[in-house]
C-alpha cells in the first residue's frame, strides 16, 4: 500500500469489557474481553478490513449481565490471548501506534489507558484519537451525544450485527465515521478531540 493510501486509514475501535448490574464483586475490576476493530479508508470512502481479538481476564469473570449484554462468555473469553498480547498485536499486526484511531466516546480511550497502566503494559496506540460521538453531535447540532444505535437512526443507517459487540460496533461506528467524512465534519488531525 502506498504512503498516500496509507495515510487516510483510521483504525476504530470498539471495546468490551467485564461489566456487572452493580459493583464490580470483591477483588474484581472491569477487564477488556474484546477489541473490535474496523479499518477506515477515509479517502476511498470503504472499510476495507474488520478485526477481532478476544482477550482473556486476569482478574475478574464474565458474569452473567456481561454474556446477557455481549452475548461473551467466560468460556470463549477464556480461548483469547492476554491483555499484553492483544497490546501487541494491536501494534504490530494493525499499526495501533502510527494510525489514527477513533471511538465512540472516551470509554475505550480511558479504558486503555487504566488497564494499560495496572498491568504495566505498553499502550499500543498514538496520540491522534477522535471522539467520533464529540464529532457526529457536533455535525448534527445536537445537544446531547447520542449513543451509536441511537447515532445510526438518527443518520438513516442500519445497525449491522450485534449491540455490544466489539466487532459489530467497531463496523457500525466506521460506518458514521465514513459518514461524517463524505460530509465534511471528518477531522484531518486531532489530538484526543473530546
Amino acid at each position: 500500500m502506498d504512503s498516500a493510501r496509507a495515510e487516510g486509514l483510521v483504525n476504530v475501535v470498539d471495546v468490551e469489557a467485564t461489566c456487572w448490574t452493580g459493583a464490580p464483586p470483591p477483588g474484581e475490576v472491569s477487564e477488556i474481553i474484546e477489541v473490535g476493530l474496523t479499518v477506515v479508508d477515509l479517502a476511498a470512502g470503504e472499510r476495507p478490513a474488520r478485526h477481532r481479538i478476544l482477550v482473556r481476564p486476569a482478574r475478574s469473570a464474565v458474569s452473567a449481565f456481561c454474556t446477557e449484554l455481549t452475548g461473551l462468555t467466560q468460556s470463549e473469553v477464556d480461548q483469547g490471548v492476554g491483555f499484553a498480547e492483544a497490546c501487541r498485536l494491536l501494534a504490530a499486526e494493525h499499526h495501533a501506534g502510527v494510525r489514527p484511531w477513533a471511538s465512540w466516546g472516551d470509554y475505550d480511550r480511558h479504558q486503555f489507558t487504566r488497564q494499560c497502566q495496572a498491568t504495566r503494559t505498553p499502550y499500543p496506540f498514538n496520540h491522534r484519537h477522535t471522539n467520533a460521538k464529540a464529532v457526529f453531535t457536533e455535525a448534527y447540532g445536537l445537544r446531547r451525544r447520542p449513543g451509536m444505535a441511537q447515532a445510526l437512526e438518527i443518520a438513516g443507517l442500519p445497525l449491522e450485527g450485534r449491540h455490544h459487540r466489539g466487532e459489530d460496533d467497531a463496523w457500525n461506528i466506521a460506518s458514521l465515521v465514513l459518514l461524517l467524512s463524505a460530509r465534511g465534519h471528518w477531522p484531518a488531525q486531532v489530538e484526543h478531540l473530546a
